[in-house]
């Protein structure tokens, strides 16, 4: 379609130059010897990103029938969250805001101002710990107060990024796509790792850190004693987001929309769980024995893992980040700036 009209378009041009000469209005100039200039293309778009979401029967449902038991409202676009001993802290980039969400209030407690936050939050040592895609560093802070304890040099590689906690250490992915270990009782990088590009969300699981590569459709994974990729899995194309849970590594690839589970003791890859939310943007969680993923237009998908299917899924606006914590599931509505408190036991 796109050459069929570029040839009329063409045409078009030459018929007018040629009705312009004959008339008068412009001089016919000879181009003997001269090299023709091509027409310029006309810039390509990329395909629009079609999501289909899930169409077994039964599991489709609109958004009006999820019942959160709490709607916090967060000034700004809550996106990240992380659950700590006694709260849920989400990020807030447009307002430069981390704010503390309570659940033994259901109302939002705490807020601590960080420069474009991004890349996930962690929890670990009495401290969330923020990549600052506005400073360039990670920045540390206490969990009571809401004030900065350090700030460390790491920039983070993708505003899409992440970051983990295991093996007594901080893991985060700096630019270009090297894995940085910080050991929180300096607030130093003691280790670095480089990776192929655009490998670039980590998660910390049976011993071992996990990196989605984004750019080559695989899992890596890292034994932390050797600082070392020690094997490297087959997923679905462009694996972005991950999380654990029964016994595996389950990531959601934004090339098609599936999930692809990897057995984390065979590093063999198990199930592509097809869930029709391919794109930019979301995030996954697991709990209460279910993966859960959120992006926009499906603000929530729920997958069994007992038989690896979806069993639901909620179309409409909100979504974008989701985290599991206090037996509940939290729902960012990044364009509504809401973050909804959900149970897993949705009828």
């Amino acid at each position: 379609m796109t050459s069929i009209n570029h040839r009329k378009a063409r045409g078009a041009r030459f018929a007018i130059a040629a009705s312009l000469i004959a008339s008068g209005a412009i001089a016919a100039t000879s181009t003997r010897g001269q090299q023709a200039t091509p027409p310029a293309a006309a810039p390509s778009r990329p395909p629009k990103v079609v999501r289909t979401g899930v169409t077994t029967s039964g599991v489709a449902r609109p958004l009006s029938d999820l019942k959160p038991e709490t709607i916090y409202t967060v000034e700004g676009s809550p996106d990240w969250s992380v659950a700590t001993k006694d709260a849920v802290w989400v990020s807030s980039a447009r307002v430069n805001h981390v704010v503390q969400l309570l659940p033994s209030t259901g109302k939002p407690g705490l807020i601590a101002t960080v420069q474009r936050p991004c890349s996930g939050l962690a929890y670990g040592w009495g401290s969330v710990w923020v990549p600052s895609c506005g400073t360039h560093q990670l920045v540390r802070l206490d969990e009571a107060t809401g004030n900065v304890i350090a700030e460390i040099p790491a920039d983070p590689a993708n505003s899409e990024g992440g970051i983990t906690v295991g093996d007594e250490s901080i893991w985060m992915v700096v630019k270009p796509s090297m894995l940085v270990r910080v050991d929180p009782n300096t607030n130093t990088v003691v280790s670095n790792l480089e990776l192929p590009t655009a490998s670039e969300n980590p998660a910390f699981g049976d011993g071992f850190v996990w990196i989605s590569s984004f750019g080559h459709d695989q899992l890596l994974k890292i034994d932390p004693k050797l600082n070392k990729v020690i094997a490297t899995i087959p997923v679905g194309p462009k694996p972005r987001f991950l999380t654990i849970g029964a016994g595996s590594v389950w990531t959601l690839n934004q090339g098609d929309g599936t999930i692809s589970r990897v057995d984390m003791k065979t590093d063999k890859l198990v199930a592509t769980i097809a869930c029709g939310i391919p794109g930019e943007g979301g995030e996954i969680t697991f709990g209460a024995g279910s993966v859960w993923t959120a992006l926009f237009d499906f603000p929530l998908t729920q997958v069994d893992a007992t038989n690896n299917l979806p069993v639901r899924q909620w179309a409409g606006k909100g979504g974008d980040g989701v985290r599991f914590g206090f037996g509940s599931v939290w729902l960012s509505n990044l364009m509504q700036g809401t973050v909804w408190r959900i149970s897993p036991d949705q009828k």
